[in-house]
């Protein structure tokens, strides 16, 4: 199925580049553009967005609190922050906004292609240069219950399939690595959310990292 892309991104230059990759990506349907966070959630409002690639450093409403807005419209609409900050406080602002990527506007292109097809999928991702970010603060967090120490009872194959979501890969790419089909994954990744007891799948990477589940 196609995926309709919003790119919301102030820098008239940067947008068409970003435009011009994604206009002959097989999976890619329409593609929406708004170089402003109040843009963007017009056209999120009125069409059907399936991913928006968001910078941060946008004129009056910024990229983080636009996240959130677009979260507040559809909890489930998928935001990739694409911006040249790695500050500390910025990265994990997205992420508490809703950001289901993390990327660097040095990124390859063509992984941008796959990081957009794998968060279009339900998975997370998180640049390299940041991880460490992330992973810091899941250290400091504070602790859960007892229980968060155990293993949930996940089962041989659900450990390795919450592995490979802790590095990003989407139900497709773990279907494809682990020869299985897409519908046994789907079923293996809902097993996984309920033993963890968390919502989504960037909770439950998270939470596997901080207590080393896997």
């Amino acid at each position: 199925m196609k995926k309709n892309i919003l790119i919301v991104e102030d820098h008239e230059l940067t947008r068409f580049g970003l435009k011009t990759t994604f206009e002959d990506v097989d999976y890619v349907g329409t593609i929406y553009e708004a170089s402003s966070a109040e843009d963007a959630l017009e056209i999120f409002k009125n069409n059907p967005v399936d991913v928006v690639i968001m910078d941060l450093g946008l004129p009056n409403m910024n990229g983080i609190d636009a996240t959130q807005a677009i979260h507040s419209i559809n909890k489930d609409a998928k935001i990739i922050i694409l911006t040249s900050h790695n500050d500390e406080k910025e990265v994990l602002d997205s992420l508490k906004a809703g950001a289901n990527a993390y990327c660097s506007k040095e990124i390859n292109l063509q992984r941008l292609v796959e990081v957009v097809q794998s968060v279009a999928d339900g998975a997370a991702w998180f640049d390299p240069s940041i991880a460490h970010i992330v992973l810091q603060a899941t250290a400091n967090s504070k602790p859960e219950p007892e229980k968060s120490y155990k293993n949930y009872d996940l089962t041989a194959r659900e450990a390795q399939i919450l592995k490979l979501m802790t590095e990003g890969y989407s139900n497709m790419e773990i279907a494809q690595h682990l020869v299985i089909s897409v519908n046994t994954t789907k079923a293996h990744v809902a097993s996984i959310l309920q033993k963890l007891e968390v919502d989504d799948r960037l909770q439950a990477a998270l939470k596997a990292l901080k207590y080393k589940i896997v």
